[in-house]
């Protein structure tokens, strides 16, 4: 590093300095300062989009009891024109609960699959697979229900498939293998089954026991 010997060598070097480099440094400065003024206007822009898809999906519900007859077709639009964000997911989950109530199946498995494939979240498409199950289970479609509960979902929800994969196989008429289903499912929760697990359970062993 050089050394100077007086205050007005120094300036005279500081001013050769920013002849030379001068542009570049506030060329650097501007950008810098560009690209942290467009990070602050996407981040802006972002939030207000979301804080719109949220209004939007906020007034999409409460049209489910105002305007129920327009509520599917408005729903699907809903998910069409927001795929990317998790209001839609919920928008197809709102679906297949409605088709369901109204004991449409063939609908409820459209929108199940359409949540599924859109949501981004594990939890909520483990949510969505298991009611696509059930809902293949109520269609007859029991070979389509073990294929869906094929997939690989958090093991937080063993319990849960392992039911479902018991009923689709009893169903089928295979007895073992349902019993074997809802065993797996009761131990996956350390023996804390459910009412309705445990009758499902008992209410087999008794049916092969009369048999």
């Amino acid at each position: 590093m050089e050394v100077y010997e007086t205050e007005e060598q120094q300036v005279d070097a500081i001013k050769s300095y920013w002849q030379k480099n001068g542009n570049a440094i506030i060329a650097g400065l501007v950008i810098g300062l560009s690209g942290f003024i467009g990070f602050n206007f996407y981040k802006e822009a972002q939030l207000e989009q979301e804080l719109a898809v949220s209004d939007a999906y906020q007034t999409l519900v409460e049209s489910a009891e105002t305007q129920p007859d327009n509520f599917v077709a408005s729903g699907e639009r809903f998910i069409t024109e927001n795929k990317d964000s998790s209001y839609a997911t919920l928008t197809a989950l709102t679906l297949a609960k409605k088709a369901t109530t109204d004991k449409d199946w063939a609908q409820a498995e459209k929108h199940l699959i359409s949540a599924i494939e859109i949501s981004k979240d594990e939890g909520i498409k483990a949510i969505a697979t298991l009611r696509l199950a059930r809902v293949q289970i109520q269609l007859n479609n029991l070979d389509a229900a073990l294929t869906t509960l094929s997939a690989t979902l958090p093991s937080s929800f063993k319990s849960s498939i392992e039911e479902v994969k018991g009923d689709a196989y009893l169903l089928q008429g295979k007895t073992d293998l349902a019993r074997s289903s809802y065993q797996e499912a009761i131990e996956a929760t350390s023996g804390k089954a459910t009412p309705a697990l445990r009758m499902k359970l008992d209410d087999l062993a008794q049916n092969i026991t009369l048999k």
